[in-house]
């Protein structure tokens, strides 16, 4: 195998070094991009000193040399990658020994054009820890409940299968054939600030042919720190809803244009209507009466008769 680990890189100067390290460890690694987004830190000068530690390495920035976000620094980076596969690793994360062990066997099946696994938590900070724990409770590895493949993926991932799949899989534990990218021109949506990771995870499992690897051991770690965005925004706030409602737009605009299964383009479609009824209205109990309705067909039948819902 030979692989380009993309690594976006916004005020990570306290991290960077290990996540470069943890990816120079592997013999299969023939490339780290990193892509530099104007930090307000010193990570460019961190970064240009890397590159000069090892051939591998190599640096880009933006053209105007501005900050664009994560979706549009990742794109860069899938631009300027060269190798046949493709990984992500984000600045203030790093991974395992095992990082690559299933895709040895696994991209043997020519059918496959994506694996991905399991990610633990490393607590960076005593204010980090209780943020994610308040938002995530106990959770020490963010994995799937089962192995799957193929369209079981997507439907896993839009809680449409006979048992919980789990939760989205971290980008940190996702490896590509970057031919299925270019093939399907696969990019991060560059309109979303946050969630670009979740809006390309669902679409990918829909062009991809994607498969779990390892999945009951961590092959990653997650920093968990004061500044992780993700866990400053509560549940169900107008800032919460509004993010959600941006990304659930963006796959129900995707879902449209592309011949889904018609119960995963309804899981979309209905998700993306609890979110922007809820922020339009500024009561939750719409979302929670969408996501009854969800989860239960039958409601939809009987006790809530929305128009929109035979759409």
């Amino acid at each position: 195998m030979n692989i380009s680990v993309i690594i976006p890189v916004y005020n990570a100067s306290e991290f960077l070094e290990k996540a470069v390290d943890s990816a120079l460890q592997f013999e299969e690694v023939k490339e780290i991009v990193l892509v530099e987004d104007k930090s307000t830190d010193n990570s460019l000068e961190i970064c240009q000193k890397l590159g000069l530690k090892d051939s591998r390495i190599t640096l880009y920035q933006h053209p105007d040399k501005g900050n664009h976000g994560a979706g549009a620094t990742r794109n860069l980076g899938l631009e300027k990658a060269a190798c046949e596969f493709i990984s992500f690793l984000d600045a203030d994360d790093y991974y395992l020994p095992n990082r690559f062990e299933a895709e040895k066997e696994i991209f043997k099946e020519q059918k496959v054009e994506g694996i991905f696994g399991a990610i633990g938590i490393e607590y960076l900070s005593e204010k980090g820890r209780k943020e994610f724990q308040d938002k995530f409770k106990n959770i020490s590895l963010t994995t799937v409940n089962f192995p799957a493949e193929g369209e079981d993926v997507l439907k896993g991932l839009l809680g449409l299968t006979s048992k919980m799949f789990g939760t989205f899989f971290h980008l940190n534990t996702l490896t590509l054939r970057k031919s299925a990218l270019m093939k399907n021109n696969l990019r991060f949506n560059e309109n979303l600030r946050v969630h670009q990771d979740s809006d390309f995870i669902i679409k990918l499992a829909y062009h991809c042919y994607l498969k779990s690897g390892v999945i009951d051991k961590a092959i990653a770690i997650r920093g968990v720190h004061d500044n992780n965005r993700i866990t400053k925004i509560i549940r169900y706030s107008p800032q919460y809803n509004q993010r959600q409602s941006l990304l659930w737009k963006s796959l129900n605009d995707w879902a449209d244009s592309n011949p889904l299964p018609p119960d995963c383009k309804r899981k979309i479609y209905l998700t993306y209507k609890s979110f922007d009824l809820s922020l339009k209205t500024g009561f939750n109990k719409y979302l929670c009466t969408f996501i009854e309705a969800i989860k239960n067909p039958q409601i939809i039948k009987t006790q809530y008769r929305f128009t929109y819902l035979n759409r």
